[in-house]
């Protein structure tokens, strides 16, 4: 019964990620959604395999979770980083640019240069 329930949890959280990645207006809020359906939606698969109540399949699904509860967000920051290096928008509405680099949404037109290190060695 309870790996009836984590499956449905995995399923839940990984579709609502999926829907959260194609209805999110930015970079940076599709990768939120993605990291969380990751973080959550696998482990919660990984979990009730644990049910199995097999040494081999349990040690591997531990494992498997580790590494993706260490990874995921390593990986996310890493994406966030280029997307920040890149200068892409925020599109978020509400959303408060506190590295001081004029992250402004893509409409607004005095968005500098996309690296600014470029822009300062010359």
């Amino acid at each position: 019964m309870a790996a009836d329930a984590l499956i449905v949890l995995g399923l839940l959280v990984t579709t609502l990620g999926v829907v959260g990645m194609f209805r999110m207006p930015d970079v940076y809020t599709e990768l939120h959604a993605a990291s969380k359906a990751v973080s959550l939606g696998i482990v919660a698969f990984l979990a009730a395999s644990l049910a199995a109540g097999d040494g081999a399949i349990a040690a591997r699904a531990v494992l498997i979770a580790v590494f993706l509860v260490l990874t995921t967000p390593v990986g996310a920051h890493a994406i966030a980083r280029a997307a920040y290096l890149r200068r892409e928008p925020m599109d978020t509405r509400g959303a408060l640019d506190e590295s001081g680099r004029g992250l402004a949404p893509s409409g607004d037109a005095e968005r500098g240069p996309r690296d600014d290190r470029a822009s300062s060695s010359s």
